[in-house]
């Protein structure tokens, strides 16, 4: 009698035994029905590793993914199935539209249930169940526009000069390190407001202005500060360490220090905080090696080191030194 010969898979020089494939799927099946959903999708994905699911397979690990709360990979793999034309097309629709209100994306829900509707490829029977979800994505995304508005609201009014300028520097700060992580464009009237004031702290000036900068804001601003007024565009503006005189300040001291490197890591410190006050202006109208020589100066001075420096320029260092500390003048 011959021996019955059997497929053998080989993945990453690993020998799979025949069956295994299927038997890590039997597996994804049993966790997920009994709510073990990090099994499930551990067993499917090594059973995707040496074979392609089939549509139970990889609809019940979309629902295990689900639950577990990975919408975005759960909603690549309802994709795919639809893509297939799946078998289970109302199910894994129903389970799509649910993972994209998860996702807040609510324009998308709309458009899906809209077509499925004016298309009537929905079985009678489901008809009523969609028409629900529709109803309640409305519902969901109205109220959260309005939370939005309300929010939007509460910020603008934050950040109106007339409340901004009752907080202190510091608080000022705080407030607009808030924003971040956020999408400015909305506030950036109010940031324009801040920014222009003369009233307004030059450090706390210039976070303002990086707001705009780092999220390219385009938006005419007229900045004044230091006795110098200058009309710029965010989107225009390179960041303090990036400007051109920066460069040039730090090339001369990075040779001059080049020996003594406590000095040098001092002088480039000091440089960096000062950078962010005088933004966009940098250190004009003073010359640049005269501003590279007065770092090194001023720097020796606070380590006791006694020697001659330029006066007016080490005055305006100290002036910078003080502002950082968000300090009044």
């Amino acid at each position: 009698m011959t021996k019955r010969k059997r497929h053998v898979i080989k993945h990453d020089n690993v020998v799979v035994f025949p069956g295994a494939a299927q038997m890590l799927m039997r597996e994804g099946h049993m966790f997920a029905e009994n709510y073990q959903y990090e099994e499930a999708v551990a067993s499917f994905e090594k059973a995707f590793l040496y074979e392609d699911g089939d549509e139970g397979a990889l609809s019940a690990y979309a629902y295990a993914l689900y639950e577990l709360k990975d919408y975005v990979k759960a909603k690549e793999i309802c994709e795919m199935l639809l893509a297939m034309g799946t078998t289970l097309y109302v199910e894994v629709m129903e389970l799509y539209i649910t993972i994209c209100m998860q996702l807040k994306e609510y324009h998308q829900v709309e458009a899906v249930i809209s077509a499925l509707i004016e298309e009537n490829v929905l079985p009678a029977a489901q008809l009523e169940k969609f028409e629900r979800l529709q109803s309640l994505n409305k519902e969901v995304a109205k109220n959260l526009q309005q939370k939005e508005d309300t929010q939007l609201m509460i910020e603008q009014q934050e950040y109106e000069l007339s409340n901004f300028s009752s907080l202190t520097p510091n608080e000022q700060s705080m407030r607009l390190h808030r924003l971040m992580d956020t999408n400015v464009r909305q506030l950036k009237m109010a940031l324009k407001t801040i920014i222009e004031s003369p009233s307004i702290h030059p450090f706390v000036q210039s976070l303002a202005l990086l707001l705009l900068v780092e999220q390219e804001v385009s938006i005419e601003l007229k900045v004044t500060k230091f006795d110098q007024t200058k009309t710029i565009n965010p989107i225009e503006l390179a960041l303090p360490n990036q400007l051109p005189q920066y460069g040039q300040v730090k090339k001369i001291i990075e040779n001059k220090l080049e020996q003594d490197p406590s000095t040098l890591e001092m002088v480039q410190y000091l440089m960096a905080k000062h950078a962010i006050v005088t933004y966009p202006f940098e250190w004009h109208p003073f010359e640049t090696d005269d501003i590279a020589y007065s770092y090194i100066d001023f720097v020796q001075s606070m380590l006791g080191k006694v020697q001659e420096v330029d006066y007016e320029i080490i005055d305006f260092l100290q002036l910078l030194e003080k502002l950082t500390g968000l300090q009044e003048v």
